[in-house]
């Protein structure tokens, strides 16, 4: 998770090429009242009407939303629509200037009616697609070969969102193909459903969902594994870097050219609309690979960016601070926030309290040398991490701790106790110091909350005029009585 968000944190404005089927998407909002008279359907009362971006201009605006600098290639119709389509996106800052017009087909539009059941619970009822599903015609194919080679030198990442409208040609494909190889740009595609797949051979990476990896490869994949299999096929067989097939609730399965087989789990999400999901998880995926990530944060970051997504209804954009946000707010026992992510140095969490701060995050410190962690200590952080958005423990040294304690202590050296303490979910990180007193710690990090335990007094705590010279606050926790490491070390060595 650190890898992610000094990612976020981090990454400029890549230059990103989106080539594909540019589509509208229209929502009429409404309340479902009752069944109508004339038929056994449900009478919609329409009270609001949004049109957004769909297809390869989803994928753009989301790209756009996480601050990339986007180009669109593709096709539109000469009607409203596609003046619609081209205004949203130019008001985003996407350079539409390779958009093609094509008076052959109309601009793909898809329309959806999302009923609201007694005013709440929006689910969609129906959809309606306005499309034409040809070929482009080879004189249009020659105009975006033409106006996609002027992007992609300057280009960090190429993207193909191809839904079967008739864009993303074999021919076109292979020029993308072959063009972004000899430049060393690379070039991932979100594949169609079924049909056939050796258009994509030469990709950098493909990234089916789980029903498209099993119609490719002709099998139905009920497992894991079955998509770590499909995956690893798709990789080999289209001579691929990295096959990935995303698994929704699952998370993501990838098998790499050098052998690697990985699954990327996620967490559940109250899901409410998948719509846009799969564009979401492109989207990230780019992000990550063009500011040279590894395909690992690449696809972490994917799950949670598609996750979010999930939780909103329709598409909706995504922001690096959203990601951010939902990283920070998971409850770190969490099984995609591993525990050894919150053991860091003073120079790795300086960075990270600045990012939480910039969302609004309140910051705690507490410090001790929680030699043998007892129940004691468990209820004071739970109360110290009750005092704010996020908790630091600073961890006295094993230097430290025997220069307050003596040549015998500790009894656990501080990589087992700084080990144990970040498995606490109320601790977010965990600091080392060598000094007697953390108050050089309590300067640089400079907290909201200054906590300390009951069995000292206001005047005793190390760093308390520091903290309130700034307006900070400093809380003395509740003292439980009958806790001691001492007296537990004394009555283990009489057992």
């Amino acid at each position: 998770m650190n890898d992610i968000i000094q990612l976020l944190q981090s990454a400029k404005q890549p230059q990103v090429v989106v080539v594909g089927d540019i589509m509208l998407d229209r929502y009429i909002w409404g309340n479902a009242e009752r069944i109508s008279q004339e038929a056994p359907v449900i009478l919609l009362r329409a009270d609001h009407r949004e049109e957004r971006l769909g297809g390869a201009g989803s994928v753009a605006m989301m790209l756009r939303h996480l601050e990339c600098n986007v180009a669109v290639v593709g096709v539109v119709g000469h009607d409203e629509n596609a003046e619609r389509v081209l205004t949203m996106m130019r008001q985003l800052g996407i350079d539409t200037s390779t958009v093609v017009p094509d008076s052959s087909r109309p601009t793909t539009v898809k329309e959806r009616y999302i009923g609201r059941a007694q005013t709440r619970h929006p689910q969609q009822m129906i959809r309606v697609d306005y499309e034409e599903r040809h070929t482009i015609s080879q004189n249009i194919e020659y105009v975006i070969i033409q106006r996609a080679l002027s992007l992609i030198d300057s280009a960090d990442i190429i993207l193909v969102s191809d839904y079967d409208k008739g864009v993303c040609t074999p021919t076109l494909l292979q020029f993308l193909i072959s063009t972004t190889k000899k430049r060393a740009i690379p070039l991932l595609a979100d594949p169609i459903r079924g049909g056939d797949y050796s258009k994509y051979r030469g990709c950098t990476a493909l990234t089916p969902n789980r029903l498209e990896a099993g119609l490719a490869v002709g099998r139905t994949l009920h497992t894991v594994e079955d998509a770590l299999e499909a995956a690893a096929e798709l990789q080999h067989r289209l001579e691929l870097e990295a096959g990935i097939v995303t698994l929704d609730k699952d998370g993501m399965a990838l098998a790499h050219r050098d052998g690697r087989r990985q699954h990327f789990p996620t967490r559940p999400r109250h899901v409410y609309d998948i719509t846009g999901a799969g564009d979401m998880v492109m989207a990230a995926l780019a992000l990550a690979l063009a500011a040279k990530a590894d395909y690992e944060t690449a696809a972490r970051l994917a799950n949670i960016a598609g996750g979010l997504e999930v939780e909103r209804i329709g598409v909706s954009p995504v922001t690096r601070a959203d990601i951010l946000a939902d990283i920070l707010h998971t409850p770190t026992s969490n099984t995609i926030f591993q525990s050894t992510d919150k053991i860091v140095t003073l120079p790795r969490l300086l960075p990270l309290l600045q990012m939480r701060r910039s969302l609004g995050q309140r910051i705690a410190f507490t410090n001790g040398c929680f030699d043998v962690l007892h129940a004691g200590h468990v209820r004071y952080l739970s109360e110290a991490r009750q005092q704010a958005d996020c908790l630091i423990v600073g961890l006295n040294s094993d230097t430290s701790v025997r220069s307050l304690k003596g040549p015998t202590r500790p009894v656990n050296p501080h990589t087992e106790r700084a080990t144990i303490l970040a498995a606490l979910q109320d601790v977010d990180y965990v600091v080392l110091f060598d000094e007697p007193t953390p108050l050089a710690l309590i300067q640089a990090l400079r907290p909201d909350v200054l906590v300390k335990g009951g069995d000292y007094r206001k005047d005793q705590i190390v760093g308390a005029d520091f903290v309130e010279s700034y307006g900070g606050k400093v809380y003395i926790a509740q003292f439980h009585r009958g806790y001691s490491t001492t007296s537990l070390i004394e009555r283990i060595k009489a057992a």
